[in-house]
């Protein structure tokens, strides 16, 4: 009689853990972009958001929250209320963090849990549109020429840019010298205007710019070319077979999310991200559909993180 009233009682204590689950959403989800209106994340995220709305019938707002490299609104969700209802979208600037910062308001290996990605986005190199390097090999052959004579541009140090740049400067062995913006939009300001002789970022931030006659991408990354820019060459065709560099936008929830919530998210979001028109707006910013098994993601983040290891070195980034 005890046992049956032990498993009675655990059962009871387990329903509404398993209901509440079970009917996740029943109110808005909000999900924090750390950065500004208008970039790849956000951009991005608005699209799974409207979809995620539709197929679940629950409200899905964005809300921007930018500031200090992304890490007011990663703080922010880190100290939410692990129930599913604040996440974070972001991408491979997360995992940058530990060599951008001396302290964060939050742990960004246990306070935060990946979910999914939603979009991956190879990363190009470009410069001014009527630059006289043609080709990368132009680039890295007059790079390696003078070293430190040619410059590229980022949004500020520790950036995404600025780690990407530099990784394929160790890669290339091209000794380019780095001019630091205020922002991403400065930075591409900075190339189109000449200030600057190279920008590096991913293709969803250098492709209106490309496609608008004002900037000439040289190479993407990834193993195939784009249909968003079906002339330019991957890195490996271009000469540069050992660098490639996929950015990745995913999201991430509060520890102590349930697990079973996670994984409905990673479910429903994989969905969303399989739907033709969202691969086709994918494709149209030169990103590829995610919807990675949450395990995956975690390891991809760790792995990230890990391999920026001697680059930060490389960089001689000081941290804030």
């Amino acid at each position: 009689m005890n046992t049956i009233i032990t498993v009675c009682i655990a059962l009871l204590l387990a329903t509404p853990f398993n209901a509440d689950a079970q009917s996740y959403p029943s109110k808005l989800v909000k999900i924090v972009v750390p950065y500004p209106a208008g970039g790849a994340v956000d951009v991005s995220t608005r699209k799974v958001a409207q979809k995620l709305q539709e197929q679940l019938g629950q409200p899905f707002v964005v809300e921007n929250k930018p500031g200090a490299s992304g890490t007011i609104g990663a703080s922010a969700v880190a100290h939410a209320a692990p129930d599913g209802y604040t996440l974070m979208a972001n991408d491979m600037s997360y995992s940058m963090l530990p060599y951008v910062f001396k302290t964060l308001p939050f742990d960004p290996e246990k306070d935060l849990v990946p979910v999914t990605t939603t979009m991956f986005a190879p990363y190009a190199i470009a410069v001014k549109a009527d630059s006289p390097y043609k080709t990368l090999q132009e680039l890295v052959k007059a790079a390696k020429a003078n070293p430190g004579k040619l410059t590229y541009g980022s949004g500020g140090p520790g950036s995404a840019p600025h780690f990407a740049t530099e990784s394929f400067s160790l890669a290339a062995n091209a000794d380019m010298r780095h001019i630091p913006y205020k922002g991403a939009g400065e930075a591409m300001t900075g190339l189109i205007s000449g200030q600057i002789d190279v920008l590096m970022s991913s293709v969803p931030s250098l492709i209106s710019q490309t496609k608008g006659g004002k900037a000439r991408v040289l190479a993407v990354s990834g193993e195939n070319r784009l249909s968003a820019l079906p002339g330019v060459p991957t890195f490996a065709e271009a000469g540069v077979k050992d660098w490639s560099i996929l950015n990745f936008n995913g999201l991430w929830a509060p520890k102590g999310t349930p697990p079973e919530i996670i994984a409905k998210l990673q479910s429903e979001i994989a969905k969303v991200v399989a739907m033709q028109e969202v691969k086709t707006f994918f494709e149209a910013l030169g990103g590829l559909p995610g919807g990675t098994k949450t395990d995956e993601f975690g390891r991809l983040v760790q792995s990230t993180t890990k391999n920026w290891a001697p680059v930060a070195a490389k960089a001689n980034i000081e941290k804030q």
